[in-house]
């Protein structure tokens, strides 16, 4: 995702008319000098958005440690007139950066005295502004929910994990794996959840005094319920809790003597560093390239170096060395042993990872039960990390004592009594799979109405979990309506948002979208190596969505193309003329080759033929055209990490909020829910996961095109533009301000 940061980083800063150069090999280069210092144009940043590690370069370096080569580092900024410096890297390399800063007067000073600049240059570059961009796959700065990286490395995971999970299922083993976190228990932690690990060992938090009793036993049980394998994963830097290492070695040892299973290591190394950026690592890297290029324009000497970073969807500013401060308290607090501060100061959102995931491998269900029964079904289209909302749905339903039923296709199988119980162990293995195994369908329930009231009342039905897309959504209103008639209605109702299109209201993300994209991602990479191969060539791709430009935004910036067509933006004749003719300018520079993103509804007459037999027409003797449409391949394939984690820690949420509304709604044993509140959907909402009534939600819905009425992926369209050089007005009025972070921090979020 590095280069996706410097590829913004160049366009932006070249779009606002300021002089943008690369150095090369990281600090070593800005000692060294020389051609490690080149100014960069527009053409030396495309082809590099789908490109693993940093095209620049990057190096540990001693000398910039000194005095004397950070002299030679600010002699050779002010020769060029540098005054701007935009770092990503991980924690050491920003402190470097504000130390350089807080020096940079005296260094100038002396570099006057012996002559280094003249003070006519001292004066020119004044002062030094730094902005950074965190750059690591552990995921360890605080501040930021996501580093740049961090998606990616996890990808890597998965795709080892989901490979190893086939051959220890064949051969009945167990594996443990080790991944990369010295300090930072990210990586292990969320592969964990993503793919249902038996345990899983982190720096932040070791295990209780008793713990190998407690994993051999753990181990036992699961091949005793009927698990053919069990999954361990490390993070480097495990500890007990005398701060001694517990290597993967030392955890097959143990499983090995105590319980004689076939064990083996594997530690995962350097992959995780490497390997295409995920879709999601490269809009990341775009949108933090913009927001860095904004504040160095905007700095000035009082404002301090800043990081810009993401909170939820949101970019923000943070202070770099409060950031920094932080990070440094989490170290300090493990090697204290003040592991429950350690854990707090990683922030909300990992403390959240690590509950549920203490919830689903260390709890088990009890033997008292609660006397609620709870079903749970999938609506509308397949979207892939619905099987992992269904699997921790059903197990957190579990361990809060619930009888769990399972829906097979929808609403149908509600009304014609396809429901069954359904067990812990059936839904073992489920994180990893794609489509939705429960079966799914578009059926609305309004003409079921009677069918579905009977079975709600034969299986004694209490509360209704919905996963589903837009007719899970209007489905659960019909069934609001209905209450009024058929009193078997009035249970609590809960919809997790799960669609590719990503057009539920009351969500800005849902389960399957980012699976999505990034299969369009991927096919786009591959069409633009095919495009560029045969030099002057335009594709012209079709995404899914319905009416909703999401896919087609997203993948454009992830893909690097040259427009997105989509219905949120109308979009006339002299538009498609305006796009033809900048691809013609385009071709007459070395990027010989164009991508042009279609969402399938975005309008009823310029269809994607129309499209491309008017740019074939245009482009005749300039370049050629070709078209993909890309159906259903969209909706299948294994889940990423990110729809993996998020389906399971919404199934997790929404069984809690579920048990509490049966609660506040049973008199004298019976449960009528009838209020606006007891119908809510589960979205994640800037910052936060929120529960909303569906009552509110259907006044920000247009039911016609099936699409919230505000969409906060809109402003990143503006972004899309600039990176394939339209000059248009940036509206910067979204402007993230700086904002602190110690104070935020302490306030947690509720638990789960």
């Amino acid at each position: 995702g590095m280069n996706a940061a410097v590829r913004a980083v160049v366009r932006v800063g070249i779009y606002l008319g300021a002089k943008v150069y690369f150095v090369h090999e990281g600090y070593q280069g800005l000692v060294d000098g020389g051609e490690n210092i080149k100014e960069a144009t527009w053409e030396s940043v495309s082809m590099m958005l789908q490109l693993g590690g940093t095209v620049i370069g990057s190096a540990r370096c001693q000398d910039f440690r000194t005095r004397e080569g950070r002299l030679k580092a600010a002699r050779n900024l002010v020769k060029q007139g540098i005054t701007n410096l935009c770092v990503i890297g991980g924690d050491g390399s920003l402190t470097g950066a504000d130390t350089f800063r807080a020096e940079w007067s005296s260094l100038l000073a002396e570099l006057v005295k012996t002559g280094g600049i003249t003070a006519e240059e001292a004066k020119k570059s004044n002062y030094l502004n730094i902005v950074g961009m965190v750059g690591s796959i552990d995921n360890d700065f605080c501040g930021t929910d996501m580093t740049i990286g961090t998606d990616s490395a996890l990808h890597r995971i998965m795709e080892i994990v989901d490979a190893i999970t086939t051959t220890a299922q064949s051969h009945q083993r167990t594996f443990v794996l080790e991944v990369m976190g010295r300090h930072c228990g990210y990586l292990a932690l969320v592969s964990a959840l993503a793919c249902g690990a038996h345990w899983v060992f982190i720096p932040e938090s070791p295990p209780e005094d008793d713990w190998e009793d407690h994993l051999c036993r753990r181990l036992t049980e699961t091949r005793l319920e009927g698990s053919r394998l069990n999954i361990i994963i490390v993070a480097e830097g495990a500890i007990d809790k005398n701060g001694q290492p517990i290597t993967s070695d030392d955890i097959k040892n143990l499983v090995v003597k105590r319980l004689g299973y076939d064990t083996r290591v594997t530690i995962l190394g350097h992959v995780q560093r490497g390997g295409t950026p995920s879709a999601f690592d490269r809009i990341l890297g775009s949108r933090m390239g913009v927001e860095a290029v904004m504040a160095l324009l905007e700095g000035s000497p009082d404002t301090p170096a800043c990081v810009v970073s993401l909170s939820g969807n949101q970019a923000v500013r943070l202070p770099l060395m409060e950031c920094v401060q932080v990070t440094k308290d989490v170290t300090t607090a493990m090697n204290e042993g003040r592991f429950e501060d350690a854990l707090k100061l990683r922030g909300r959102s990992f403390q959240n990872n690590w509950n549920v995931y203490k919830l689903l491998s260390h709890i088990r269900p009890p033997s008292t039960k609660s006397g609620y029964t709870l079903a749970v079904l999938n609506v509308g289209a397949p979207a892939a990390g619905m099987n992992a909302a269904v699997r921790s749905t059903v197990r957190i339903g579990l361990i809060h004592g619930h009888r769990m039923l399972a829906v097979h296709d929808g609403f149908e199988g509600l009304a014609f009594g396809m429901v069954e119980e359904i067990s812990w162990e059936r839904v073992g293995g489920w994180t990893g799979l794609g489509g939705s195994k429960l079966g799914t369908k578009r059926t609305l329930p309004k003409k079921y109405f009677e069918e579905i009231s009977a079975n709600i009342n034969t299986f004694g039905i209490h509360g209704l979990i919905i996963i589903g897309g837009f007719e899970a959504f209007t489905g659960s209103l019909e069934l609001m309506e209905g209450r009024a008639k058929y009193e078997e209605l009035c249970i609590p109702i809960c919809i997790i948002p799960a669609t590719v299109s990503n057009n539920v209201p009351g969500s800005d993300f849902s389960i399957g979208a980012d699976t999505a994209l990034n299969t369009i991602t991927t096919t786009c990479d591959l069409i633009k190596q095919s495009a560029a191969g045969t030099k002057r060539r335009v594709f012209i791709i079709e995404t899914m969505g319905g009416y909703c430009g999401y896919l087609a935004t997203l993948a454009g910036l992830a893909g690097g193309a040259d427009a997105a067509y989509i219905f949120e933006e109308n979009f006339s004749i002299r538009d498609l003329q305006m796009n033809v003719e900048h691809l013609t300018e385009k071709m007459k520079t070395t990027v010989k080759r164009g991508l042009v993103l279609r969402n399938e509804r975005c309008s009823e007459n310029y269809t994607t033929d129309f499209i491309y037999n008017l740019y074939s027409e245009e482009g005749k003797g300039i370049f050629d055209c070709r078209k993909n449409v890309l159906g259903h391949m969209q909706q299948g394939g294994t889940p990423t990490p990110f729809d993996r984690n998020f389906g399971t820690k919404m199934g997790a949420k929404a069984v809690a909020w579920i048990t509490g509304k049966i609660k506040e709604c049973s008199r004298h044993g019976r449960i009528f829910a009838n209020t606006a509140d007891s119908a809510c959907l589960l979205g994640m909402r800037k910052r936060s996961l929120v529960f909303q009534p569906l009552s509110e939600l259907k006044e920000q819905t247009d039911f016609e095109h099936r699409l919230p009425k505000e969409q906060w992926w809109l402003k990143l369209r503006p972004i899309l533009k600039i990176l394939a050089k339209y000059s248009i007005e940036l509206d910067t009025s979204e402007k993230a301000h700086l904002e602190h972070i110690t104070r935020k921090r302490i306030s947690l979020e509720s638990n789960i």
